[in-house]
């Protein structure tokens, strides 16, 4: 982040000694770093700060993108159960050290099954996926099915497939129309290390990935972007002015917020 661009998101506060001290942040804004300053002196234990994550769009644009990965935007939206372990760290970055990095659900004593539901970082079309039970040795599914949730209903990307404990499995998957989230349903219960789905955004979630990302950009930073991508100052200009975006936007800058025309 440039000096230029740096923002305040929360006020200087008083803080409670011995305390976890939580404070609401609104801010409109992409951030990469954050400064804490402290008054006049002193300690802090810990520092968290939450939010959403808003990738560059450009990567995007290189390759197959991880729709499910918590780095890109994904958000667990639901879940049946987290007894022994949180359904984010499905989604989280890397590898799963142990079992205490992935999910795992409670032994079930009734019937049905368990499932997790993750909204995608944008509308695409799931190519690969990847169920990981690495580390659960007598604890991980049987088995597991992926299904895809978008405009035109459900979409079925992966029947219910047998599972090996302690395994990564990939699954190259059918070709299948946008979906927007994926719900993994687990029979019966068990852990699961991570979850990947690769694929490529449709042009409509592309375009939504790259207005969000725009929209969120500090005015010195989407006038850098645009002035690179070969827009006149003065397009920029208004264009940044303009925020957040809708409708029809200029060509040069449609081909780098929307995404190149395929």
């Amino acid at each position: 982040m440039l000096k230029a661009d740096w923002q305040p998101l929360l006020p200087q506060s008083d803080l409670a000694g011995n305390s976890s001290n939580i404070f609401p942040v609104y801010s409109d804004r992409r951030v990469t770093h954050v400064r804490l300053n402290i008054h006049p002196d002193g300690g802090v234990a810990r520092l968290q700060v939450h939010g959403h994550a808003v990738p560059d769009p450009r990567l995007v644009d290189a390759g197959p993108l991880d729709l499910a990965a918590l780095e890109n935007g994904a958000v667990v939206t639901g879940v049946s159960n987290e007894f022994y372990g949180r359904p984010q760290q499905l989604i989280a970055p890397g590898l799963a050290r142990n079992m205490g990095e992935g999910w795992e659900t409670a032994r079930r004593r009734e019937p049905g099954h368990d499932w997790v539901e993750v909204s995608l970082a944008c509308e695409g079309m799931a190519t690969l996926a990847e169920l990981d039970t690495s580390w659960f040795l007598h604890n991980a599914p049987g088995s597991a099915s992926l299904t895809g949730i978008g405009p035109g209903g459900e979409i079925a990307l992966l029947p219910r497939t047998r599972l090996q404990p302690d395994t990564r499995h990939r699954f190259v998957l059918d070709a299948a129309p946008g979906v927007d989230r994926v719900r993994l349903d687990v029979f019966p219960d068990g852990g699961m290390a991570r979850l990947r789905l690769w694929g490529r955004p449709t042009p409509a979630g592309r375009a939504a990935l790259g207005r969000r990302w725009f929209d969120a950009l500090p005015d010195v930073q989407a006038l850098e972007v645009l002035g690179a991508a070969g827009v006149t100052p003065q397009v920029a200009g208004q264009v940044v002015g303009a925020r957040p975006l809708a409708g029809e936007l200029p060509v040069e800058v449609a081909r780098l917020v929307d995404g190149p025309v395929t």
